[in-house]
């Protein structure tokens, strides 16, 4: 897996940079791996509803084709896109969501930090608060987007919306769990747990 760093990224451009690597990709194509962050957006998913919306906020709001409700992404967060074909690596969605959430795990379980899925509500929560999303679209059997993990941002803008069609659910972030590291090298164990997760 080829894995890109793309530093801070605008929203729009990657996902449409996204569309277009899997439309043209063939059977050879090598799977990638895009690290970044991305400037503050809200993104509402496909089975986004009017009632999750943010209210009076100056963030823009972007409804994009992954599966899912709002979320809200921004500086000092990890966004990790998997560009995956499925069926040559012989897994499937479910598969895949668990290996998204199981590699997210692994990294807090590194820094002794337990952690949890919810039933009904993917993602990574740490004390019922939700520390990492996750939101995928599979086209002609291969994935795109992926995962965000929570390190050292502001957290106010979850506040105006209900983070993925869940009102009241409180978020957290690797910062308030007393993990000190930089997100460069929270990043890199991210990474690699995400490579081995994945074989």
């Amino acid at each position: 897996m080829l894995v890109k760093h793309l530093g801070m990224a605008d929203y729009l451009a990657t996902w449409q940079a996204m569309q277009t690597f899997t439309a043209n990709r063939t059977a050879e194509t090598p799977d990638e791996l895009w690290i970044l962050q991305h400037p503050p957006v809200y993104t509402m998913g496909l089975n986004g509803k009017p009632e999750h919306l943010p209210q009076n906020v100056q963030i823009p709001v972007v409804k994009i084709d992954r599966g899912g409700q709002i979320t809200y992404h921004g500086p000092g967060q990890i966004v990790a896109y998997l560009l995956i074909d499925l069926k040559r690596k012989g897994i499937g969605v479910r598969e895949l969501v668990t290996a998204m959430e199981q590699s997210v795990k692994a990294l807090l379980s590194s820094y002794h930090i337990q952690s949890e899925n919810l039933q009904n509500a993917p993602g990574v929560y740490v004390d019922g608060k939700k520390i990492a999303a996750l939101g995928l679209r599979i086209k002609h059997g291969c994935s795109y987007h992926g995962l965000s993990l929570n390190v050292d941002m502001d957290l106010s803008p979850f506040l105006a919306i209900n983070p993925c069609g869940y009102p009241g659910l409180e978020v957290t972030q690797t910062s308030e769990l007393g993990i000190g590291d930089s997100i460069d090298l929270i990043t890199t164990r991210l990474v690699s747990a995400i490579e081995q997760t994945l074989g």
